[in-house]
């Protein structure tokens, strides 16, 4: 019985299991984005998340424990140098699946699963975004007010009496029949 054990086994025996995410982890930390089914995408970032948080503190120990899950050297140091000054503000949810749709041959659901401070599109978008909620936005019937006051006035004012002079124009010509 699989009482309160949490992960996903993945269909792989435990050696399988541990050698595929060790893999696939380093290869998202050189990589920093990497597609794969989306059932290993979430056994992997269960897996690759406490390592990233691990990499906050640069300790001999903290490096070795990490090395111990990850088992490739290349991935630790850039794990250590460029991924952790990058997170180190951020307190967790360093990943992020984008879903991509199903895979062709067997129907099975695909994403991308990718570091989230390394993504260009998604950084430069909410550079924009805070950009544009600082600046205020009026209007257009205030706008108008403000480029030219006495614009508006007088096309209020124009419109107000050409439509006040139709009804007296269909009410003179009755009179004018009337009295006819």
């Amino acid at each position: 019985m699989r009482h309160r054990k949490k992960f996903n086994h993945l269909g792989r025996k435990t050696a399988h299991r541990k050698a595929m995410l060790a893999n696939m982890a380093a290869s998202l930390i050189l990589h920093k984005r990497i597609s794969t089914t989306t059932a290993k995408a979430k056994a992997l970032k269960m897996y690759v998340e406490p390592l990233i948080t691990k990499s906050k503190l640069d300790t001999t120990h903290s490096r070795r424990i990490v090395f111990s899950y990850l088992k490739q050297k290349e991935a630790v140091t850039e794990l250590f140098r460029e991924v952790s000054p990058k997170i180190a503000s951020r307190n967790g949810g360093y990943t992020r699946i984008l879903k991509t749709g199903n895979r062709l041959g067997d129907n099975a659901e695909m994403c991308l699963i990718e570091l989230v401070d390394f993504n260009e599109t998604y950084i430069s978008e909410k550079k924009t975004e805070a950009k544009k909620s600082t600046r205020r936005r009026r209007s257009s019937k205030a706008a108008t007010k403000v480029e030219g006051t006495e614009a508006v006035e007088t096309k209020v004012e124009e419109s107000t009496e050409t439509k006040a002079e139709e009804p007296k124009k269909a009410t003179d010509d009755t009179s004018k029949k009337e009295n006819e």
